[in-house]
C-alpha cells in the first residue's frame, strides 16, 4: 500500500509501506520522479530524470508539507 498524502502540479507524493523506518517521501509524474529524506534534515535521496527546478520546487512544497508528512507518516506505522 503506498498511500498518496497530496499532489502539486502533477506530482503525487507518496510513502510506501514498511519499505524503510527513515521518514522519507517518494514523489512521481509521468516526467521522472524523487525521493527526499525528511530526517534528520530535508535531503534529496534521489532523482531520476527531474529537472533542477523542478527538484528545486518539490523541495519547496516537501519543506512546505513536512508536518503533514510526518504525521501521516507516523499515523500509518503506528497501525
Amino acid at each position: 500500500m503506498s498511500p498518496t498524502l497530496f499532489r502539486y502540479k502533477g506530482f503525487r507524493f507518496f510513502f510506501f509501506s514498511r519499505e524503510e523506518p527513515r521518514i522519507h517521501v517518494h514523489i512521481s509524474s509521468p516526467d521522472g520522479e524523487a525521493k527526499f529524506w525528511l530526517e534528520p534534515k530535508i535531503e534529496l535521496a534521489y532523482n531520476y530524470k527531474l529537472s533542477d527546478k523542478e527538484i528545486n520546487d518539490l523541495e519547496k512544497a516537501v519543506k512546505e508539507h513536512q508536518d503533514e508528512i510526518k504525521e501521516t507518516w507516523r499515523k500509518h506505522f503506528r497501525s
